[in-house]
């Protein structure tokens, strides 16, 4: 049953309540491997249904557009407030709606149209709002694109200088959606120095990790970071960016009213209440534990033969080519899923494959640390998925294995959720 409850749900939509119902039990029941999804906890939960979501907060806390902010306001600031002593950075907005608006703001605060911005390609694990041409990123900026060594897997930053100092763009962006390997902040920062650029550190996937220690911190290093609250970060469904002081202002005009109305107060609340619970040292134990997961989790995946990129992680994600399996990225993903392994298909670089029908699979660990599984799960883990892998055509096959991976997942409680 989902928790908390959702009587009043219920009895006013059925239907809509058991899908919500369904998807409390399917969450429970799989090992969620995402490597952008988690659990948050009840009183995450709970912030975000709150009555918070009838009030309009148009502009930042003392300068509102509209009355009635006497308890609004001192929500944000806590929530500022505590992202920068978290992260220690000098500023924060916690405004954006998600990661894209956030990186759409640093493209506002310090670019114009047409002129270059420079970020990790696409295939080689960048994100669609780095510059990729789809992304209005891509179609309204000079976007250069960097990517890793083809025997390494990994950022090859001579390449990355030797980029910027031919295209000379404005705005760096460093890191990504499928980046398995420690970004190496003080070597982009030292690029971006070289050329005069705004160096703007992505940590969606990893802002968990560096909130506990797990990962090296872009402070000191990036002029701003973007990230998402959700992820390892184990928030609501919202986003943040932090800037020097330097450039607060610009990000601050850029957010609002450059992009986007009034903010999501719930969102604001359910992104404090997270900030606080990883200010913990349970937190910071938990992130370390994330990466222990997922290291441990490469070396049985290599065991059973598995070719993943750059050879393994530095961090929660996982990154596998499954080309020497002889199996294709999307079916791959669909057997996984049928056996309660959920995860997602994706291109992995110099991916002869097309984008919808990739070579890869990428995975992360965040889900299944807050579940409690630990370094001593991660043998059998690996063995079900190379089996599954194996068992695309099998539907019995998968069937065992949900029905195995379910009965483990008993002994694991669900934050939102009482079996």
């Amino acid at each position: 049953m989902h928790q908390p409850t959702i009587p009043t749900l219920t009895a006013a939509d059925p239907e809509l309540a058991a899908l919500v119902e369904g998807e409390a039990k399917r969450q429970h029941d799989k090992i969620r491997l995402i490597a952008s999804e988690n659990y948050v906890s009840r009183a995450v939960l709970e912030a975000t249904g709150t009555v918070l979501t009838n009030k309009y907060s148009e502009g930042y806390p003392g300068r509102r557009y509209y009355e009635g902010q006497q308890f609004v306001d001192p929500i944000e600031t806590l929530a500022i407030e505590r992202a920068k002593a978290l992260f220690g950075a000098d500023h924060a907005n916690v405004q954006p709606y998600s990661g894209s608006p956030a990186n759409l703001a640093a493209y506002l605060a310090f670019l114009r149209p047409g002129e270059t911005v420079m970020g990790m390609s696409l295939p080689m694990g960048g994100h669609l709002t780095h510059g990729w041409p789809v992304s209005a990123t891509g179609k309204w900026f000079s976007a250069v694109r960097y990517g890793v060594r083809a025997d390494t897997g990994r950022v090859d930053l001579d390449e990355v200088r030797d980029l910027a100092r031919k295209e000379r763009p404005k705005v760096i962006f460093c890191g990504g959606t499928a980046v398995p390997r420690t970004i190496d902040f003080p070597a982009f920062a030292e690029i971006a120095r070289e050329v005069d650029a705004v160096l703007v550190a992505d940590i969606a996937h990893i802002a968990g990790l560096i909130a506990g220690g797990a990962h090296p911190s872009p402070v000191g290093h990036a002029d701003v970071m973007t990230t998402t609250t959700h992820k390892t970060l184990r928030g609501p469904r919202g986003a943040m960016i932090m800037t020097t002081a330097e450039h607060a202002s610009a990000i601050d005009k850029a957010v609002f009213p450059g992009l986007q109305g009034g903010p999501h107060n719930h969102t604001t609340a359910a992104i404090a209440v997270a900030l606080k619970e990883a200010s913990t040292e349970a937190f910071a134990a938990y992130a370390h534990q994330i990466v222990a997961n997922a290291k441990a989790l490469a070396e049985a995946l290599t065991a059973r033969g598995f070719d993943l990129v750059s050879g393994g992680t530095d961090n929660h994600l996982i990154l596998i080519d499954l080309t020497g399996k002889k199996v294709a990225g999307k079916p791959a993903a669909q057997a996984l899923d049928r056996a309660g392994i959920e995860l997602n298909y994706n291109t992995v670089p110099f991916d002869p494959r097309k984008p919808f029908d990739p070579s890869g699979l990428r995975l992360g660990t965040a889900a299944i640390t807050t579940r409690g599984l630990t370094e001593t799960h991660m043998p059998q883990l690996a063995a079900w998925i190379d089996e599954a892998v194996a068992a695309a055509d099998a539907p019995e096959r998968l069937d065992r294995i949900a029905a195995d991976i379910a009965a483990l997942l008993d002994g694991f409680p669900m934050p939102g959720y009482t079996a």
